[in-house]
């Protein structure tokens, strides 16, 4: 599979870990870029960013009209018909990247999968069914995709759902764009069926927050055992 273009930032020499954080609706790679600096990661954590750009488009929800999307959106009601093959494809391309990430010298146990909004969903998609386990998932304003596959492709997986998975979820109070409840369900989901989610709600509309900036360094300083 063609991987998809990236923008990477490295926050020392010699990388010990990578974070492939996928953008949502609309927007493309270099929408996370300005973060990276914020987390004020120490010198000993030297971590490679890759912030890929999705492809363009037709998204029927914005009528038809071509932008950055990761997948369709028919609806965003929370049982609505999903683009199923979109969510399967965009997959598909992230779990390209953690492949190029390990032939480039990252061990699978630290690379971490991020995304915001629709880039979150992908996302958690991809953390729940890869078949090593990843450093951990960070899922912002999200939800989980296409829940009625997550019984058979992950739980009920002897190669996927590793319950060990470092989870980050996080959501906005007030978000006009995909209610917390969307998100809060997901988590829900996941602690039901033995995942350890470390969940956070914000103050915030669809957006991201200097508090919640805070939580994702310790969170990401946690994960990667780093003082």
């Amino acid at each position: 599979m063609a991987l998809p273009e990236t923008v990477e930032i490295e926050t020392g020499a010699t990388p010990i870990g990578s974070v492939i954080w996928l953008h949502g609706l609309g927007a493309d790679g270099h929408d996370f870029e300005p973060i990276v600096p914020e987390l004020r990661l120490p010198e000993s954590l030297p971590l490679r960013f890759v912030f890929p750009h999705a492809p363009v488009r037709p998204v029927t929800l914005n009528s038809g009209m071509s932008m950055r999307a990761w997948f369709d959106i028919f609806s965003l009601e929370r049982d609505g018909p999903a683009d199923d093959a979109g969510i399967r494809e965009s997959a598909g391309s992230v779990r390209a990247l953690i492949e190029r990430e390990i032939e480039r010298g990252i061990d699978v146990h630290r690379i971490v999968v991020a995304g915001f909004s629709q880039g979150g969903a992908i996302a958690i998609h991809v953390a729940l069914r890869y078949a090593d386990r990843l450093a951990g998932l960070m899922a912002l304003s999200t939800y989980m995709p296409i829940p009625k596959y997550f019984q058979a492709e992950v739980i009920d997986n002897p190669q996927c759902g590793d319950l060990s998975l470092p989870i980050f979820m996080a959501h906005g109070r007030f978000d006009p764009v995909l209610s917390m409840d969307m998100g809060r369900a997901s988590a829900d989901l996941l602690m039901e069926s033995g995942f350890a989610v470390e969940w956070h709600d914000y103050p915030m509309a669809h957006a991201v927050c200097a508090e919640e900036i805070q939580d994702i360094r310790n969170w990401l300083l946690s994960v990667y055992a780093v003082a």
